[in-house]
C-alpha cells in the first residue's frame, strides 16, 4: 500500500460528518431525563391555533352556508329559500345564455345577463317575438312565457323595448335543470351534437345562431361552478351508497389487518402475493380498458371528440368516447411496465427489505398498541379537515350582497363599478351606459373583516397544512418512540416497559411539541409555496409561452424534490428526538450524519422497503377497488344486488377506492416507520457496541448479519 492510499476503515471520510456513537453503559434506550425544546415555535404555534379558532368563530358569525346551497339571481334573492318569495322557484334561469361567452365571466366572476329564479326550464324553442305573434291567437302562450320573465314584464313591448327594459329574455330553448340551473339540453343525433334535435336556431334578437356557440356559453358558465361541480348529484349518490361505502372501508380495514398478521409469519411468501396480485389487478384494468375501446370500435356510439363535447352534465358520455379508454389504457400498460422492471432490478434488495418487515413484525407484535394508533391519526386529521372546509365555506359566504355594474357588449367606462339596483336606472351610469346591469356580484363589504377576506382564506389553508403535518409528525415521534424502546431492550418481552407507545405519545407532547411543530412548518411553508405556484400557473395558463412552461415543470420538479427529501429527513429527526429528548435542529444533523455514516446500509434498505410496502397498499386499494366497480356497476348480482339509482358510480367507488388506500397506508405507515426506527437503531448500535460479552448488540444476529453482509459488498466492488 502507498502511502498516499488509506485502508478500507479510515474514519477520514467519517470525521465530515460527525464523531461515531461510543459505548456507554448507561444508556437503555429513549432517555427519560428531558426538557421542553423549541420553546419559542411552540408558543407560536399555540398562538396560531388560538387565531384559528378566532378566526372559525367570527367567521361563523359573518358567514351564511345558504349562499354557496342556493343560487341567486341578479336582485341578490336566494333561489328556493323558505319563507321567501322565490320558496318554489328553485332553478336560477339566464336571460341570455350566449353573453356567457363575454371575456368578463372571467374578470367579473359574473356572467353579464339578467338571471332570475324559476320553478322549471323551458322545454321548447320560442321566441319573444313568436310569442307576440302566438299571443294575438291564444293569450295562454303569454302565460307559458312570463315564467321566465321579471314580475313586471308585459307582453305588448317592441323588441326595442324589451331589450332596453331587460324584462325578458328573446328567446328560450329547450334546457333541463343543472346544479339548480337551467343547462342546454345537448344530445347527440347521428353523431352530431343537437338541442331539441336542430343544429342552430333563432337567437330573438333576428339572427341564428348555432349550438356550438350555445355549448362555449354553456362551458363559459361552468367555470364559474368549479367550486360546486356536481355537487348535488354527487351527494345524492353519497347519500344512497353510504352505508355500501362504509362496509367497503371496513373490508378494507380488515384485510390490511391480516397482512399486517400475515407479514410477521409469511413475509416472503406475501411479498410475492402482493407481486402477483398488484400486476393482476393493473392487468385486469388493461383488459377492461381494451374490451371497452374495442367495443366502441365496433359499434361506435359518437364520432364526437372530447372537444366537441366540452362540459356536459352526463359524466357518463366521457365513457362512450374511444379516446377515454385508449387513454386509460397506456396509462396502466406504463404503470404495469414500471412495476415489472423495479421487481426485476431490485429483486435482492428485496430480500433484505423482506428480512427487516419481519423484525418490524416482531417489534409490532411485542407493542401490538402500535397498530390501533392509526385510527387516532385518522380521527385528528378528519376533526382538522372538517375544521378547514367548514371555515372556508363560512370566509366565502360572508358579508353583503354587492352589485356591480355590466355591461353586456363589453363598451362601458363605469363596468365592474359597485352599484345600488335599487336606484341604478335613474344615475348617470343608467343613461351613459345604456343596456347596462347592475346585477348581483359576490357576498363582500367595506369592512375590515371583509376586506381581509382573501387573507383569511390563506390564513385558513396555511394552518391547515400546518396543523395536517403537525398530526402525522406526533404520530410519527409517538411510534418512534415505542419502537426505540423494543429495540434498545436486551432481554425481549421481558425489559420492554409497560405501556411504551402511551409513555412515547406522553413524552411528545410535554416535552417536543415545539420540535414537532418546527418540522411541520417547513413542510407546510414547501407546499404552500407548492399551492401557490399551482395558483399562478392556472391564471397564467393563456399567456404562459414554452419558456414559461419549462420554468414551472422545473420548479414542480424541484419543489417536488425537496419536499421529499425535507419528509425524509423530518422522519429520522423525530426519530432522535424521541430517543435523546434533544430540540429539533440538532436532532435533524444528528440523524443526517448517523444516515452518511451508514449511507451504504441506507442505500440497500430504505427506499425499498417503501416500495414494498408500497404494493401491499396498491393491493388492498386495488382488490377493494375492484369489488366495488363490480357491485356499483350491477355485476355481482349473485353476493349482492347493488343500488341502481345512481347518477355516477364513479363517485361511491372513487371513494371506496381513494379511502381504502388511505386506511391502507394509516397500517402500513406503522411498519414504515418501525423499519427506519429499527435501521436508525441499528446504525447508533454498531457504534456503541461491538458485539463482545461486554458490548453485545441488541440486534438479532439474523438482521445483522444480512445488513453487514449487503455493506461488504459494495465496498469489495469498490476495491
Amino acid at each position: 500500500m502507498n502511502d498516499t492510499e488509506k485502508p478500507a476503515d479510515t474514519p477520514s471520510e467519517e470525521e465530515d460528518f460527525g464523531d461515531p456513537r461510543t459505548y456507554d453503559p448507561d444508556f437503555k434506550g429513549p432517555v427519560s431525563n428531558r426538557s421542553c425544546t423549541d420553546v419559542l415555535c411552540c408558543m407560536i404555534f399555540l398562538l396560531c391555533i388560538v387565531g384559528y379558532i378566532v378566526l372559525g368563530l367570527v367567521a361563523w358569525v359573518h358567514g351564511d352556508p345558504r349562499r354557496a346551497a342556493y343560487p341567486t339571481d341578479s336582485q341578490g334573492h336566494f333561489c328556493g329559500q323558505k319563507g321567501t318569495p322565490n320558496e318554489n322557484k328553485t332553478i336560477l334561469f339566464y336571460f341570455n345564455l350566449l353573453r356567457c361567452t363575454s371575456p368578463s365571466v372571467l374578470l367579473n366572476l359574473q356572467c353579464p345577463t339578467t338571471q332570475i329564479c324559476v320553478s322549471k326550464c323551458p322545454e321548447k324553442f320560442l321566441t319573444y317575438v313568436e310569442m307576440q305573434l302566438l299571443y294575438t291567437k291564444d293569450k295562454s302562450h303569454w302565460e307559458d312565457y312570463r315564467q321566465f320573465c321579471k314580475t313586471t314584464a308585459k307582453p305588448v313591448k317592441s323588441l326595442t323595448q324589451l331589450l332596453l327594459d331587460d324584462d325578458c329574455p328573446t328567446a328560450i330553448f329547450p334546457s333541463k335543470p343543472f346544479l339548480q340551473r337551467c343547462f342546454p339540453d345537448f344530445s347527440t343525433k347521428n353523431g352530431t351534437l343537437t338541442i331539441g334535435s336542430q343544429i342552430v336556431f333563432q337567437d330573438g334578437n333576428g339572427g341564428t345562431r348555432s349550438v356550438i356557440e350555445l355549448r362555449d356559453a354553456a362551458n363559459g358558465i361552468n367555470k364559474l361552478l368549479d367550486a360546486k361541480s356536481l355537487g348535488l348529484k354527487v351527494f345524492e349518490d353519497y347519500a344512497t351508497t353510504w352505508y355500501w361505502i362504509l362496509i367497503g372501508l371496513m373490508i378494507a380495514m380488515v384485510l390490511s389487518w391480516i397482512f399486517l398478521i400475515l407479514l410477521r409469519f409469511i413475509a416472503g411468501c406475501l411479498f410475492w402475493v402482493f407481486m402477483i396480485g398488484v400486476i393482476g389487478i393493473i392487468g385486469y384494468g388493461i383488459w377492461h380498458c381494451y374490451q371497452q375501446y374495442t367495443n366502441l370500435q365496433e359499434h361506435p356510439r359518437s364520432v364526437l371528440t372530447v372537444y366537441d363535447i366540452g362540459i356536459q352534465t352526463n359524466i357518463s358520455m366521457y365513457f362512450e368516447l374511444q379516446q377515454t379508454w385508449f387513454t386509460l389504457m397506456i396509462i396502466l400498460c406504463i404503470i404495469e411496465v414500471i412495476v415489472i422492471l423495479m421487481l426485476i432490478f431490485l429483486r435482492n434488495r428485496i430480500r433484505v427489505a423482506i428480512i427487516l418487515l419481519k423484525e418490524g413484525s416482531k417489534a409490532i407484535g411485542y407493542v401490538p398498541s402500535t397498530l390501533v394508533y392509526p385510527a387516532l391519526t385518522f380521527i385528528l386529521l378528519s376533526i382538522c379537515i372538517c375544521y378547514w372546509v367548514v371555515t372556508a365555506v363560512f370566509l366565502a359566504t360572508s358579508g353583503v350582497p354587492v352589485y356591480k355594474v355590466i355591461a353586456p357588449e363589453g363598451h362601458c367606462i363605469h363596468e365592474n363599478q359597485t352599484c345600488d339596483p335599487e336606484i341604478f336606472n335613474t344615475t348617470e351610469i343608467a343613461k351613459a351606459c345604456p343596456g347596462a346591469l347592475c346585477n348581483f356580484a359576490f357576498y363582500g363589504g367595506k369592512s375590515l373583516y371583509h376586506q381581509y377576506i382573501p387573507t383569511f382564506h390563506v390564513y385558513n389553508l396555511f394552518v391547515f397544512l400546518w396543523l395536517i403535518n403537525f398530526v402525522i409528525a406526533l404520530g410519527q415521534c409517538a411510534l418512534a418512540g415505542a419502537f426505540a424502546t423494543y429495540y434498545w431492550a436486551m432481554k425481549k418481552p421481558d425489559d420492554i416497559p409497560r405501556y411504551p407507545l402511551f409513555t412515547a405519545f406522553g413524552r411528545a407532547i410535554r416535552y417536543h411539541t415545539g420540535s414537532l411543530a418546527f418540522g411541520s412548518l417547513i413542510i407546510a411553508l414547501i407546499q404552500m409555496f407548492k399551492i401557490v405556484l399551482e395558483y399562478l400557473d392556472h391564471r397564467l395558463k393563456r399567456t404562459e409561452n414554452t419558456l414559461s412552461k419549462f420554468l414551472q415543470c422545473c420548479l414542480r420538479c424541484c419543489f417536488w424534490c425537496l419536499e421529499n427529501a425535507i419528509k425524509f429527513l423530518n422522519r429520522n429527526a423525530y426519530i432522535m428526538i424521541a430517543i435523546y429528548g434533544r430540540n429539533f435542529c440538532r436532532s435533524a444533523k444528528d440523524a443526517f450524519n448517523l444516515l452518511m455514516r451508514n449511507v451504504l446500509k441506507v442505500a440497500v434498505t430504505d427506499e425499498v422497503t417503501y416500495f414494498v410496502l408500497f404494493l401491499g397498499k396498491i393491493l388492498v386499494a386495488g382488490s377493494i377497488g375492484v369489488l366495488a366497480f363490480l357491485f356499483f356497476t350491477q355485476r355481482l348480482p349473485v353476493i349482492a344486488q347493488g343500488p341502481a339509482s345512481l347518477n355516477y358510480y364513479w363517485v361511491p367507488l372513487l371513494t371506496v377506492i381513494l379511502g381504502s388506500y388511505l386506511i391502507a397506508h394509516g397500517f402500513f405507515s406503522v411498519y414504515a416507520m418501525c423499519v427506519e426506527t429499527i435501521f436508525i437503531c441499528f446504525c447508533e448500535d454498531l457504534e456503541r457496541n461491538d458485539g463482545s460479552t461486554e458490548k453485545p448488540y441488541f440486534i438479532t444476529p439474523n438482521l445483522h448479519g444480512i445488513l453487514i453482509k449487503k455493506q461488504l459488498v459494495p465496498q469489495k466492488q469498490k476495491e
